[in-house]
């Protein structure tokens, strides 16, 4: 074996060992626990003010790693915790009997899971603790836990043991918990709205749905290649096709891309659809949903974010255009064609090759000059046509698309738009992605000719829009790498783990 083999590990090893030769199970397979933590403290609080300050008449038993362990000849204070909170426990050798306690002292460590059963006192420095009556292991632990002053602070072994950093980090699980609900009350928020929540294939025979570089795999037994979904688009505006009117799915996607403090290659995204209802009413159900969640959350509407004070009382609105010479102080001439907007690009010092249309050459621009100073929540509309291939045309310029972004503490929160649904323009739209491909763009979408297909068949006006699940969390509870809000991130092989996949 090659793991426990420095000396402490092995001294618990050899405890464990001597647990078992007692007859004891360091690795028990049951519990008594009928109280946690919280509730005992919650519970018995009256007897900070009663005259006799315990409670003999009443029993718990609770159940927790031990944090903290303090010996005192005969007897011992121990913190113990489980994920309600912290107690601490009073251990004395004339409660549990001589033979009890001397195991407890020689074979007890910080670290272990024990299960304690006895009743409510105030100690003499006014801490409401649990006399212990009896006391049983149920988890020896062979690791030690990170030393108790300083915590686990190492961000390497944080995102790469994230169960340590659980433990160690009252923190983090607090994050983790919001995630959760924030999940849930969007997941309230849609259903109460009408939608249907879905599931939608996470291999796709073909990549589709956003612009991005797919994972692939391979099915044995259809003997084809698969690629591990890079959005659920097309398939949930099939559903809109068939009949269902408001569809959302809560899911991760996978996108074969670089990782930075806001990407991640598996992600989650909520994608909803909206038969009826134009990208307008969207940003209208966007602005609903922030307002809900700041008062399930109970969160201020002036939100700090690092040293950002960010304000969602109100919702800006900008065109593409607008945003790119308002915002981004480019002068209105550089946005007069391709060749103006690649000559300002060159001039302002951004190297980026010449652009494969009017449309991108906009989107060049607004990336470098725009998109970081969108710090309060804004609406950035009419997209140009050129990078928006699923979505609608307007009606009155179509050149631009009728689609939005979110943009919040310069970075992009949503995405959505009137879908296209005239079959012929989506054909056309498919086959010049698949030029941009054979032409170098590993990112363009495939000719997907079955959802053509169905839009043949006849999609109402429809809206669909997608939020980053796990952007909205790292802005709501104030967090700057996704790698915080995600429980098991991507992280590059340590050096052993690349010899092992090599053999």
């Amino acid at each position: 074996m090659t793991l426990f083999e420095n000396q402490y590990e092995q001294q618990r090893i050899a405890k464990a060992t001597e647990l078992r030769e007692l007859g004891l199970n360091p690795y028990e397979n049951r519990s008594r626990r009928d109280t946690r933590c919280a509730e005992f403290l919650d519970r018995y609080a009256f007897l900070h003010e009663a005259e006799n300050r315990r409670d003999e008449s009443a029993t718990a038993v609770v159940a927790g790693r031990i944090k903290f362990l303090r010996h005192m000849g005969k007897a011992s204070f121990v913190k113990i915790e489980d994920e309600s909170g912290m107690l601490q426990a009073y251990i004395s050798r004339d409660e549990i009997g001589d033979e009890a306690f001397k195991i407890f002292k020689k074979l007890y460590e910080v670290g272990d899971i024990i299960e304690v059963e006895g009743f409510p006192f105030v100690t003499n420095s006014g801490e409401l603790s649990i006399h212990a009556r009896t006391l049983m292991l149920l988890t020896k632990a062979i690791c030690l836990l990170p030393e108790k002053f300083h915590g686990l602070t190492d961000m390497e072994t944080r995102y790469r043991q994230r169960y340590l950093d659980l433990i160690m980090n009252k923190d983090v699980r607090e994050v983790f918990r919001t995630r959760s609900r924030i999940v849930s009350i969007i997941r309230r928020f849609f259903e109460e709205k009408g939608f249907l929540e879905v599931e939608t294939p996470m291999m796709h025979p073909i990549a589709g749905g956003a612009n991005a570089r797919p994972f692939v795999t391979y099915h044995n037994a259809l003997g084809v290649e698969r690629y591990l979904r890079i959005a659920p688009e097309l398939y949930l505006k099939r559903l809109i096709v068939g009949g269902f009117e408001a569809v959302f799915e809560i899911n991760r996607n996978f996108r074969n891309e670089g990782m930075d403090h806001t990407h991640n290659p598996e992600f989650t995204m909520i994608e909803f659809y909206w038969a009826y209802h134009t990208y307008e009413d969207l940003m209208k159900l966007t602005e609903e949903l922030f307002r809900h969640l700041f008062a399930e959350l109970n969160l201020p509407l002036q939100l700090p974010y690092g040293d950002l004070l960010i304000d969602f009382s109100t919702f800006a609105r900008y065109s593409y255009n607008e945003a790119i010479i308002t915002i981004g102080g480019v002068p209105e001439s550089a946005l007069a064609s391709l060749e103006s907007a690649w000559e300002y690009l060159k001039s302002q010092g951004v190297e980026v090759e010449r652009p494969a249309s009017y449309g991108h050459a906009l989107a060049e621009l607004f990336d470098a000059f725009v998109e970081a100073k969108l710090i309060n929540p804004t609406f950035i509309t009419d997209f140009p046509i050129a990078i928006s291939p699923l979505a609608r045309r307007n009606d009155a310029n179509p050149e631009i698309a009728d689609r939005f972004e979110l943009f919040i503490a310069g970075k992009e929160i949503g995405n959505g738009f009137s879908e296209l649904n005239d079959p012929i323009d989506q054909y056309h739209r498919f086959a010049a992605q698949l030029e941009a491909k054979e032409a170098g763009d590993d990112e363009a979408h495939e000719m997907d000719e079955d959802y053509v297909r169905a839009l043949g068949y006849g999609m109402p006006p429809t809206a669909g829009e997608g939020i980053g699940i796990d952007r909205l969390v790292m802005l709501l509870t104030n967090q700057h790498s996704i790698r915080d809000v995600l429980l098991f991130p991507a992280m590059k092989p340590l050096h052993h783990e690349i010899k092992k996949d090599n053999e």
